[in-house]
């Protein structure tokens, strides 16, 4: 059902008005709508949202559903890396049950909208991005789920990844990944030389996970932008995490940031704990287009998380130490319309013409709802509701 009118409720913390929603998109907001033979929801004076947007998430790695995972690897990258590996393969971890355990979950805390990176490597081959993809297919009408093809083992370290890549964007991943040219490649030319070959290739943009801080990242990062600016991709790329514009050099994270802005390179973060990570509003008052997601969650990396992109939303207010309600507002935004735009889908909003993605929660304001990552009453996405009370409607295997 793509018709709905939600009653009573009030947009984005406003006053009070209902939402009245045809054919999939918002066709009037305002007090006392009539109704039109369309379903009718009461939002009973609770907040409307725009959908959010988890823009920076791994579908195909997460343990929901299975017993506890005890963890005793080490924080060096290589060796979760092979242990993640290892326990896919002892474990017969299906990707399409994980990736749909994973995503109806986000969905349950109000996500219409998701951006996945897939691992693609030698072992696994192309079976993750098989099991996304058919969960992709499978929840079109609850979210929109977008696949990163992702060398998460490594590209040119791993003979026959680079083929395999190749394979994925074939097969219809969206957008093509990439990881620490330098820290886990050692070969930031080769990487990067083959990443953005790729995308010019299959016509796809970029999103490269890039760890690696202070002088290491700076220097990747540059490599990244003398590539965007060479093949005229400003708009096509994203680095995700970009630790390195947390290093404490003002004055060249300045310049970097500069670069940014003037080639539309867009920004993911995650406003880790404990590592050096981007300052969101230093991002935004450059122009950047800045999303944010969990990254993994339940997984073999970290116990972590839990799909709530208003969760996340406190932790980028907290890690940037936002405290007034505007600033809180700003590390909302990042999590749905702002998370859209930089990925260059259509951003949910809360007026008329725009796709129907609406989220209702309880809250006496958009930083309390924030703050205490308040119950969602119902998630509707293009006018079908997808959630109520914090569950799914679509079951999970």
């Amino acid at each position: 059902m793509t018709d709905l009118l939600i009653k009573n409720t009030r947009p984005m913390a406003g006053p009070k008005a209902d939402i009245r929603i045809k054919g999939g998109r918002i066709a009037e907001i305002g007090p006392d709508i009539a109704p039109q033979g369309e379903p009718v929801e009461d939002a009973a004076g609770a907040l409307a949202l725009p959908g959010f947007v988890e823009a920076h998430t791994h579908l195909d790695k997460s343990l929901i559903g299975w017993p506890w995972y005890h963890n005793d690897v080490g924080n060096e990258l290589l060796d979760m890396i092979a242990n993640e590996r290892a326990v896919k393969k002892e474990w017969g971890i299906d990707p399409h049950v994980q990736s749909m355990r994973h995503a109806l979950q986000t969905v349950a805390y109000g996500a219409t909208v998701i951006r996945s990176h897939v691992d693609i490597d030698t072992e696994g081959k192309l079976r993750p991005l098989e099991g996304v993809m058919k969960t992709a297919e499978l929840l079109s009408d609850v979210v929109e789920i977008e696949t990163v093809a992702f060398p998460q083992s490594g590209l040119m370290i791993r003979d026959g990844t680079t083929d395999l890549m190749d394979q994925a964007m074939t097969m219809g991943a969206d957008v093509v990944g990439g990881l620490d040219p330098c820290g886990v490649d050692r070969d930031p030319k080769g990487h990067l030389d083959f990443i953005f070959d790729l995308a010019e290739k299959h016509g796809k943009p970029i999103d490269i996970h890039l760890h690696e801080p202070g002088e290491m990242g700076a220097f990747s990062m540059e490599m990244i932008l003398d590539r965007t600016e060479a093949l005229s991709m400003a708009g096509q790329v994203t680095v995700s995490h970009a630790f390195c514009l947390g290093m404490p050099d003002p004055v060249r994270v300045a310049g970097l940031v500069e670069r940014l802005a003037r080639n539309d390179v867009r920004i993911m973060t995650t406003a880790p704990a404990s590592s050096e990570a981007p300052a969101v509003m230093q991002l935004r008052e450059a122009g950047i287009k800045v999303g944010a997601g969990n990254d993994g969650i339940r997984d073999t990396w970290g116990p972590y998380g839990n799909g709530d992109m208003l969760e996340r939303a406190k932790f980028i207010g907290l890690r940037n130490n936002f405290r007034r309600d505007t600033e809180v507002a700003l590390a909302f935004d990042v999590c749905s319309t702002g998370g859209a735009e930089a990925m260059n889908v259509e951003p949910p909003k809360l007026e008329v013409g725009a796709r129907g993605d609406v989220v209702v929660v309880t809250g006496e304001s958009l930083a309390h709802a924030v703050v205490t990552h308040a119950p969602r009453h119902l998630v509707v996405k293009a006018g079908k509701v997808t959630a109520r009370n914090g569950a799914a409607l679509t079951e999970a295997p």
